[in-house]
Formats: C-alpha cells, structure tokens, sequence
C-alpha cells in the first residue's frame, strides 16, 4: 500500500484496528528500511506515524523513533514533534520511565531538539491539524 492508498483508506486520523494495522505497516516498512535504505517506503512511514501521532498513545513513541531511526531517509522524513502525540510533557514522562537504550536515546535526542527551538509554541491540536492541511485534508 503507498501513501495515496493509505490516505484514502485511513486518511490521518484512525482509531481501533486501524491503529493495529498501522503500527504493522510501519513496522513492516521499518524492517525493510533498517535492511537497505530505500526498501521500506518512507512517505507510507510518515503517514503511518501521523496517525500514531494522532492517537496518541504513549507505546507508540517508541514504534516512531525505531522508525525515525530506520535510516538516514526516514530520519529526515519523520519529524521529531511526532513523537509526542500525547503532549511533549507526557512524552517526556514517558520516555524517562522506560527502561531501553532506544527510551534514553530518543529523550536526548528530544531534549536536544527542545532546546534548539523545535517545539517553541507546540501543541498537540496545531501539529495534527498541520498534518491535515499537509495531506491536503484541510485548509
């Protein structure tokens, strides 16, 4: 499935089982892309993370950042602030009571970016619907 396919299918925002299909498609493209750069298919992980992103469950955080750090493509192509569906406080949170090399190295790269600026003025509600007119969802 490519990202026009999956736009159609789920658009940005899914609940449910679609969220379970979701995480299993990132995955999926993950894996290939931690293999070979270029073999997963990054615009399918973008979007596969806003709809994380969206449904903001604190066990997605770490699913996005294994995909933001599948390779050098997606890294780039993966915003940080999607890390933090739930709020960057609560991800935070999150992050520092986790207990893996991946939770420790995503809240530094976290806190890195927050002092750079990266999340001056972040909301929840404004990076959704920035994702949304991204997509052409939205105006």
């Amino acid at each position: 499935m490519d990202e026009d396919a999956m736009l159609a299918r789920f658009g940005t925002r899914s609940t449910g089982s679609d969220l379970d299909e979701i995480r299993n498609i990132l995955a999926a493209h993950t894996a290939l892309e931690r293999r070979r750069q270029g073999a997963g298919d990054v615009l399918v992980m973008k979007l596969c993370c806003v709809h994380l992103f969206n449904g903001g469950e604190p066990s997605d955080t770490l699913l996005i950042w294994r995909a933001k750090k599948s390779s050098f493509d997606s890294d780039l192509g993966i915003d940080v602030q999607l890390l933090c569906g739930q709020g960057l406080a609560e991800t935070e949170v999150f992050l520092s009571s986790e207990r893996s090399n991946d939770a420790a190295r995503a809240l530094e790269y976290l806190n890195q970016c927050k002092a750079a600026g990266d999340f001056n003025g972040f909301t929840v509600d404004d990076e959704s619907e920035m994702w949304d007119a991204y997509y052409g969802l939205r105006e």
